[in-house]
């Protein structure tokens, strides 16, 4: 079966079983990301093997995450669910106190039918604690889709622009005084008024609470003891001003100040902006800058590095997503949050980067600059490792829907791909990616690629066989048996874990990519260029 996109832009599907990680692998990227996030596995001592397995984390290193082992009793309903499942996150905000705990369901949670979106609100208002629950089960396409599924529960949890707080929304009473008999009115009775209920009220309040204290404690060291003085700054703090200090760390200099806020309306003159995707902190903050460099303040990130610190959603919000694999995560942030959707090639590789960051000024009518300069100067970086692949062929099995950026950074690069073969795919998200690969290989003067849905691994090995490309990116399943056939190949998973976003970061790709290449080279020079195996003996071809 296949489809034509355009007279040139071909998809297949092949109906073929998925070769991949199960998708609670998230975990091990996302309990790093969410700092103050408690993740607990709901499944068998299989999943718990994985994980172990998968995430090289031993229980020495108490990891934030656990495992909710289901045993016989659980599976037949002689246990009582609900009553294991308090059991357990009692013990985990006693040991832990986290912000907020992620169930992450499994196969069979799913298959016995365990209730966990029915139990989690009445056993979240009993211990406290914010429980999210996510299906990232094995009935998935890939493995990074459990990514998609924690976040698209997140966004049900991220405040709205209706049930944000306001200045006249915080009431201080004066009553009291503390120990040493200065007056510090409003510390011990303060209550909100006028905000809507829902169910981040929790977190407003807290969020709150931790600024209010957080001021209240700097006001004996900076001398605030002029109630005028300390309500001023209190309200400050929950509006989220920020006070601009001198050089001994007391007092603002209002000079300095009116020039922040001067510059903050100057960026900030266009719709808010969040951006969706787990990517560490480093390369968070480099497009953030890349963003700002034109004029684009980032409003937040989704997952944000804490749990209390989740991005305001809501109408007039704009989203942008980092990674392909998050379809079902722009869904819900579009039709249950109301956002608008900024459909954006993914910034993986100098042009990508490029053409996201060029997309989002687009939307908000800002004339990007001095974007040519910055990617010629990468490419120049990067030509060590393009006079490398360039003229080399690539053939991708298929694994963590990153299939078709990276195709497309390596067809920039020089390279040739065969075949882009990917678990899943969202022509809808995916489709400025599409149109950029389209673009691509139109400029390159190369062909366009096939793209197979959900391959059949066995009509794949005999494409391989007849095409013989220089490199296979595919599972782990498939590395060694490919190798064992003279296949250079390099494992799909590499790239889920490699910093490959931004500008900055494509030199990562290449040199994962070119690897097995340079290895190649190695042994061509010492006289080997090909393993093979005859009557049990490793022999050398030459």
């Amino acid at each position: 079966m296949s489809t034509v996109l355009s007279e040139t832009l071909t998809f297949e599907c092949e109906t073929g079983n998925y070769h991949t990680f199960c998708p609670i692998s998230c975990v091990a990227w996302l309990y790093q990301k969410i700092e103050d996030s408690f993740f607990l596995v709901v499944g068998t001592k299989t999943c718990g093997y994985f994980l172990q397995n998968a995430l090289g984390v031993m229980i020495f290193a108490e990891p934030r995450y656990a495992m909710a082992e289901l045993e016989e009793g659980d599976i037949s309903a002689q246990l009582n669910d609900y009553k294991e499942l308090k059991r357990l996150c009692l013990q985990i905000k006693q040991d832990r106190n986290p912000s907020v705990i992620v169930w992450i369901g499994t196969c069979t949670t799913e298959i016995i039918k365990m209730d966990l979106e029915g139990m989690a609100p009445r056993l979240e208002a009993e211990i406290g604690i914010p429980l999210v629950v996510a299906r990232a089960n094995g009935l998935d396409y890939a493995f990074t889709q459990g990514e998609d599924t924690v976040l698209a529960a997140m966004a049900h949890r991220c405040p709205t622009k209706e049930k944000n707080f306001k200045r006249s929304d915080l009431h201080i009473e004066q009553d009291s005084k503390d120990t040493n008999g200065k007056s510090n009115e409003g510390l011990s009775k303060t209550f909100l008024s006028g905000l809507k209920e829902g169910p981040n009220k929790k977190l407003l309040k807290n969020t709150l609470v931790q600024n209010f204290f957080q001021f209240t404690k700097k006001s004996h060291v900076n001398g605030f003891n002029n109630d005028a003085q300390l309500k001023s700054k209190i309200l400050k703090a929950c509006n989220g001003e920020k006070e601009v200090k001198n050089d001994y760390g007391q007092g603002s200099q209002k000079a300095e100040f009116d020039g922040l806020q001067g510059q903050k309306k100057e960026k900030a003159n266009h719709p808010p902006l969040v951006l969706f995707g787990s990517l560490p902190s480093t390369v968070t903050t480099q497009l953030t800058l890349e963003l700002e460099k034109q004029g684009i303040t980032v409003s937040g990130w989704l997952p944000s590095q804490r749990y209390t610190d989740l991005p305001v959603l809501g109408e007039g919000v704009y989203v942008c997503g980092v990674n392909p694999f998050l379809s079902r995560t722009a869904t819900t942030l579009m039709r249950r949050q109301k956002c608008k959707l900024i459909g954006a090639p993914f910034p993986i590789g100098p042009d990508g980067t490029r053409a996201w960051i060029e997309k989002i000024c687009s939307v908000f009518g800002i004339q990007p600059h001095g974007l040519d300069e910055r990617e010629s100067n990468i490419w120049n970086g990067l030509k060590e490792y393009l006079e490398l692949v360039k003229g080399k062929s690539v053939f991708f099995m298929g694994d963590n829907l990153l299939e078709v950026s990276l195709a497309r950074f390596l067809i920039r690069c020089g390279m040739i791909v065969y075949e882009i073969g990917i678990p899943y795919m969202d022509k809808r998200f995916q489709a400025s990616e599409l149109a950029l690969l389209e673009k691509t290989c139109s400029e390159m003067g190369v062909p366009m690629p096939r793209i197979v849905e959900k391959p059949d691994n066995y009509n794949q090995i005999q494409r391989i066989r007849d095409l013989q490309p220089d490199l296979a990116i595919t599972g782990m399943a498939h590395a060694n048996p490919l190798e064992a056939r003279g296949i250079s190949t390099k494992w799909s998973v590499e790239f889920t874990f490699a910093q490959i976003h931004g500008f900055t970061n494509s030199r990562d790709i290449l040199e994962l990519v070119t690897r097995p290449l340079r290895r190649n080279q190695s042994l061509q020079g010492l006289g080997w260029t090909q393993l093979v195996k005859q009557n049990n003996v490793l022999q050398s071809k030459t």
